[in-house]
């Protein structure tokens, strides 16, 4: 595989695109990186989870951290589909919210580190939004 600087292509069989945001709101919350890994309370500075940097296409989250801070995250694409509303579940892999289509993990949820959550995600594969609350 050849990488082309100048042009930011890569000639090959992979190619690395970063995806850009339309929405960041990002509410008493700290993610790692731009638009996945690691979540933290902004408060405590406490994990409360971690989300898939590949596999969601939009995000509606709502918590409670243990230290009575409130948190919310909305993140989407310029390039995001308009989702389905289904009623099917996540599944739970593990500790992983993962699409019931393909398994593919979409986010974790720590469940020690936080009281409540409302969860709204969008899958990018299949396009469904699933919801989950505690």
């Amino acid at each position: 595989m050849k990488i082309d600087l100048k042009n930011d292509n890569i000639k090959g069989k992979y190619k690395i695109m970063a995806r850009i945001l339309k929405n960041k709101e990002l509410v008493n919350t700290k993610l790692a990186t731009n638009y996945g890994g690691w979540m933290y309370c902004d408060t405590c500075n406490e994990n409360i989870g971690y989300l898939c940097y590949s596999t969601y296409d939009c995000l509606e989250l709502k918590y409670k951290c243990n230290c009575g801070s409130h948190g919310r995250a909305l993140l989407n694409f310029e390039d995001s589909k308009t989702g389905r509303n289904c009623n099917d579940a996540l599944l739970t892999i593990k500790n992983r919210f993962c699409c019931p289509k393909d398994n593919d993990p979409l986010i974790t949820i720590l469940d020690k580190k936080v009281t409540n959550y409302e969860i709204k995600i969008t899958c990018k594969s299949c396009g469904n939004i699933y919801k989950k609350v505690k």
